[in-house]
């Protein structure tokens, strides 16, 4: 070996020994040591943590001890522009203060009357189309609602075939806090309501409505919607029939939805 050679191999073997002295390296650039050696011939393993489970979706709405769950209504926005009038109207409810709590139904209950065939006692409307009823849009907006012509009217929905029928919510106008008049509603297993027939509300005080002296209350129009309760009332029809005569702001009559949540009878 020539001298140069052994210059080379010296100078090498200083090089190494350089990167093994300690402190030359950073604390945070040190490998991790090197498990100890066991007395036993069976290599040192490592286990790896099991996998954090996933995020959890949100809880599906779960049933009440009566087997009842939250029907699915999506309200629309409030309209109110302003202070709401003055309505000196008799045997006028008082506004609840609070959000309406969720209705409960039996499982797979939703609303029947969506896209159901709609007709009314006022066959050209004075603005918008009948089938705006049961289209889904629950907006009080221009091209949200229908205006029927004064004094007594109705409308009528056909779910085409016999539903139970666990409640029914319904919108005449929510722009401001009107309240309607002879406010009655009706099912019936004929479309001529002859057969079978319900009144499962009415507010009409001294029957000019002729359909009798109603028990329940007058009400404000809200956002909301006026929700009438029949789960437990074993109600089974074909027909929903809803009349109004006029509101406070003027004599006219208007429907945005009618909404009927039930499921087909067995």
């Amino acid at each position: 070996m020539t001298k140069k050679e052994v210059v080379k191999v010296a100078l090498c073997m200083l090089s190494v020994l350089s990167l093994c002295l300690p402190g030359s390296c950073k604390k945070s650039e040190e490998p991790a040591p090197a498990p100890e050696p066991t007395d036993s011939d069976t290599p040192v393993t490592t286990t790896t943590p099991p996998p954090a489970p996933a995020p959890a979706s949100a809880p599906a709405p779960t049933a009440n001890a009566g087997g009842l769950v939250p029907i699915e209504l999506e309200l629309p926005k409030p309209m109110f522009v302003g202070t709401p009038q003055d309505t000196k109207v008799p045997n006028l409810e008082k506004p609840l203060g609070h959000a309406r709590p969720p209705f409960l139904a039996p499982p797979g209950t939703k609303n029947v009357a969506l896209g159901k065939p709609v007709s009314a006692s006022d066959e050209e409307p004075i603005i918008g189309e009948i089938d705006y009823i049961t289209d889904g849009d629950m907006e009080a907006a221009d091209g949200s609602y229908v205006e029927l012509g004064p004094f007594q009217q109705h409308v009528t929905i056909d779910l085409e075939a016999v539903h139970d029928i666990y409640a029914i919510v319904f919108w005449h106008y929510h722009k401001e806090a009107r309240v309607y008049f002879d406010v009655v509603v009706k099912v019936a297993d004929d479309q001529d309501f002859i057969e079978n027939v319900k009144t499962l509300f009415n507010n009409d005080i001294d029957n000019s409505a002729g359909h009798g002296v109603g028990t329940d209350m007058h009400y404000s129009e809200t956002n909301e919607g006026k929700l009438i309760d029949v789960l437990n009332k074993g109600v089974k029809a074909r027909y929903v029939r809803l009349y109004s005569s006029g509101n406070t702001s003027n004599d006219l009559n208007h429907y945005i939805e009618v909404a009927v949540f039930g499921k087909p009878a067995s």
